[in-house]
């Protein structure tokens, strides 16, 4: 199965959503009108595109109105071509190269930050890569705990601190083991409270600064994860980390069945950033390097 069925398979409920309801839209041989155009803009917004959606409406609406735009073969057609250009960006994973090369993740309680090391850890041991995790969410000592377990499934080292110990100290230690045992990637974990913000924020500021203390250059990449299922509640989120520390990438996790995946466009949209990587399932293996074309395609291609 190729990336483009898998993602049809998993991004079940957005498919339905936008495919499928853009087919609801011409039954019965219905024309582009002003009323069909507002049903579609609704449709895109509730599909968790927010304010993209209507961005997009009036551009079809101008390209009708020029009779360049006839019918839904057009408007998919036209759609998948806008969504592309705002999601366009260079597929190909990250370069290693640095060694180690030094990943920080950030993200709130729940969006699946764990996980998605987790699943980092896999993927770059399945590369041949040597990984080490550092277990700097110390706050939470059931993160620490999941991450170990991860550990010992991927074949990866872990190294962690006593509950509520310093999240800097841990990345220290951290960058110290995988700088003496030569490993190739370095994965540090971070605390994620948002009730407790300014905080938090000035906590991953500290991490930052040690890291860069201790490795020039170092984190060489900081990705957020961002749930899925929150939609433009993500995009919030987001603002209140890149605010705070300087991401290079983003994880949308949770892009399973049950997920509003109309979210990574607005998403994307609204921050400017690469997404790096998209999770689709709770496996370890479910974790895709996101490919804008396929991912488009999958959530506007007709059921077959």
């Amino acid at each position: 199965m190729g990336l483009l069925d898998r993602l049809k398979q998993r991004l079940t409920r957005t498919r339905s959503a936008i495919s499928d309801g853009i087919s609801g839209l011409f039954r019965g041989g219905r024309q582009i009108d002003e009323q069909l155009l507002g049903e579609l803009e609704e449709l895109l917004y509730t599909s968790d595109l927010g304010p993209l959606a209507a961005t997009l409406v009036a551009e079809l609406a101008r390209e009708h109105k020029r009779g360049e735009i006839k019918g839904e073969e057009d408007v998919r057609a036209r759609l998948r071509q806008m969504l592309l250009e705002r999601v366009a960006q260079d597929t190909a994973e990250i370069r290693f190269e640095h060694k180690p090369t030094v990943i920080l993740v950030v993200g709130v309680n729940g969006s699946g930050k764990t996980t998605s090391i987790a699943k980092l850890a896999h993927r770059f041991r399945q590369q041949g890569r040597s990984v080490l995790l550092g277990a700097g969410d110390t706050f939470r000592a059931a993160a620490a705990d999941q991450l170990e377990i991860w550990a010992s499934r991927n074949g990866a080292s872990i190294v962690r601190g006593k509950p509520g110990s310093d999240p800097a100290a841990v990345a220290f230690d951290a960058l110290e083991q995988g700088i003496a045992r030569g490993v190739d990637v370095i994965l540090i974990d971070t605390a994620g409270r948002l009730h407790t913000q300014k905080k938090l924020m000035d906590e991953l500021g500290k991490l930052r600064r040690v890291i860069e203390r201790r490795l020039p250059g170092a984190p060489h990449e900081t990705w957020l994860v961002l749930d899925g299922t929150n939609g433009q509640n993500a995009i919030q989120q987001a603002k209140l980390f890149t605010s705070a520390v300087a991401v290079t990438g983003l994880i949308v996790a949770k892009l399973d069945g049950t997920a509003r995946g109309g979210a990574l466009l607005g998403i994307k949209q609204a921050l400017g950033l690469p997404v790096r990587y998209i999770g689709t399932g709770e496996q370890l293996e479910l974790l895709e390097v996101f490919e804008p074309e396929a991912f488009v395609s999958a959530l506007l291609e007709p059921a077959s």
